[in-house]
C-alpha cells in the first residue's frame, strides 16, 4: 500500500507540474502523457477479445512504477555479478579503475553523463557480465506472420508464442569462443560488429526490448564508478566457485549470495 501511495502521488505531482501535456523533455511521463491524450488505447491478445483501456493517473502511476521496478532489480543483481567478476579477475578490475580515474580527471571530478559516456571499457565488462549472467530467461514473443525457419522445414504459425533463450545464445560457442571465460574484449568495437546483431539480447531486441534499459545501465554505471573509487573487491574464503541460481526468482539470482571482501583504497 505505500508503494501504490508513493507512485500514485508522485505521477500525480509530476502531472500537475507539467500541466497534464506533453513537453519536450521526450521522457516516459511525457510518452504517457501522449497515450493519454488518445483517452483510450486498444490492444489484444491471443484467443481474447478486444481490450479497452482508460489512462487514468492510477494507470500512469503502474506504468511507472512498472519502469522503475524493471530497471531496479536488474541493475542491483547486475552490480552484484560485476563486483564478483571483477573479485575474481584483478588485472580487469584495475583497468577498469585506471579508465575512472583518467576519465573523471579529464572532467575535473565530475561524474557527468559525458564522463561516463567516455567509460568505453567499464562498457565492455558491463556487456560481458550480462553476456555470461542473462538476467531473464527465457524471452517471450509472439509471431507477427508465418515464418519458415531457414534451412528447415520448421514454420512458426502467425500468433504461435516462441520462447527464446538469450543464455542459450550467449554460451553459444558459434558466437563466443570458450563462452565460460570472462573476457570484457568480445565487445571491442571490431567483434561486436563481426557478430550478428541478435547474437547479444540481455534486453531483449526489437520493438518490445526492455524499456528500462538506458535507466538500468546508467544507474549501474553511476554505482560502480562511485564504489571502484574508493574501494576493491577480492574474493573471500566464502566466493562461490560455481555459481547456483535461485529457480523462485523472475530475475536469474544466486541462491545464496555472493560473497567477496570489501577493502577501502588508500
Amino acid at each position: 500500500m505505500y508503494v501504490t501511495n508513493f507512485f500514485y502521488k508522485l505521477t500525480k505531482v509530476v502531472i500537475k507540474k507539467r500541466q497534464g501535456e506533453p513537453t519536450e523533455r521526450n521522457d516516459f511521463v511525457d510518452l504517457i502523457l501522449q497515450l493519454r491524450k488518445q483517452k483510450e488505447i486498444h490492444s489484444t491478445k491471443i484467443d481474447e477479445k478486444r481490450m479497452h483501456l482508460k489512462i487514468s493517473d492510477s494507470v500512469i502511476a503502474a506504468q511507472c512504477f512498472a519502469f522503475f521496478a524493471g530497471g531496479y532489480e536488474t541493475s542491483a543483481t547486475t552490480m552484484t555479478y560485476m563486483l564478483y567478476l571483477l573479485a575474481k579477475h584483478p588485472h580487469i578490475q584495475e583497468k577498469v579503475y585506471q579508465e575512472i580515474d583518467e576519465v573523471l580527471e579529464t572532467h575535473n571530478g565530475e561524474l557527468s553523463y559525458d564522463a561516463i559516456k567516455d567509460m568505453t571499457y567499464l562498457g565492455k565488462v558491463f556487456d560481458e557480465t550480462l553476456r555470461l549472467f542473462s538476467l531473464v530467461e527465457p524471452l517471450q514473443r509472439r509471431a507477427k506472420c508465418d515464418y519458415k525457419i531457414p534451412g528447415t522445414d520448421l514454420v512458426i504459425r502467425k500468433n504461435q508464442i516462441v520462447l527464446i533463450s538469450p543464455r542459450g545464445i550467449h554460451h553459444d560457442s558459434k558466437y563466443y569462443a570458450n563462452p565460460e571465460v570472462f573476457d570484457p574484449e568480445r565487445f571491442n568495437s571490431e567483434n561486436a560488429a563481426a557478430r550478428h546483431p541478435c547474437a547479444y539480447m540481455p534486453f531483449g531486441v526489437g520493438p518490445r526490448n526492455c524499456i528500462g534499459m538506458r535507466f538500468a545501465k546508467l544507474q549501474s554505471f553511476i554505482c560502480i564508478v562511485k564504489f571502484l573509487s574508493k574501494f576493491r573487491v577480492e574474493p573471500s574464503e566464502n566466493t562461490l566457485k560455481i555459481m547456483r541460481f535461485d529457480p523462485t526468482k523472475a530475475v536469474m539470482s544466486p541462491s545464496d549470495g555472493l560473497m567477496v571482501n570489501i577493502i577501502p583504497r588508500e
